[in-house]
């Protein structure tokens, strides 16, 4: 079956005043839609057609470009909708909290070394967090639509969480100042849902 574009699991003003309506609107209907649009047109025919996106990202070198661009950029935002909510925020519990503390120097150092991966990655791409193969949490970014599931990324990893860097995720409101929409990234994370996703990544 065709890949095709997951609805928002809110409505479209539901992250103001951090993430404004019209960007949400235009970015999940209209970029997300056209990756999913050429992602398709891309495995036309292709006997790997049938695979899930996670295991196209995987094996993402034995695929052409517009495989890597489009299906990077289809994973990527069906993750990053979903790790936003209303009235999110705050600081993670559990397991995740556990984990932060462990590995990345607790909650305050994660947010800064977080941060920076965003407001330095060059041009556009994506700040991650992720499980690693030692089972411990790192910082990463990738550029473009790449990610860390991909086999050709410098850090692999499973994602549990990502933050879109792409001007077009924040332009609308804070033009060129990233660093104001990366710091209101903050109050909309799902962090239940990051807590999901650790748990998973950890069986």
């Amino acid at each position: 079956m065709p890949f095709e574009l997951p609805p928002l699991p809110y409505s479209n003003d539901a992250l103001e005043p951090h993430i404004d309506a019209t960007t949400m609107q235009i970015h999940h209907d209209k970029h997300h839609g056209t990756y999913v649009t050429n992602l398709n047109k891309a495995l036309e025919g292709n006997n790997d057609s049938n695979m899930s996106i996670e295991d196209i990202c995987r094996n993402i070198s034995k695929f052409q470009v517009a495989v890597r661009n489009n299906g990077g950029g289809h994973y990527n935002h069906s993750l990053f909708w979903k790790i936003m909510k209303p009235q999110g925020g705050g600081e993670p519990q559990g397991a995740v909290r556990d984990a932060i503390s462990s590995s990345l120097g607790g909650y305050d150092k994660f947010k800064e070394t977080f941060a920076n991966a965003g407001t330095t990655r060059f041009g556009s791409g994506w700040a991650w967090l992720v499980v690693g193969a030692d089972r411990k949490l790192a910082v990463t970014s990738t550029p473009n639509q790449d990610n860390p599931l991909m086999d050709v990324v410098e850090m692999k990893g499973t994602p549990i969480l990502g933050m879109d860097v792409w001007e077009h995720a924040y332009y609308l409101k804070y033009q060129n100042r990233r660093p104001e929409y990366i710091a209101a990234f903050w109050n909309v994370i799902n962090w239940e849902e990051v807590n999901r996703r650790f748990d998973e990544a950890m069986r």
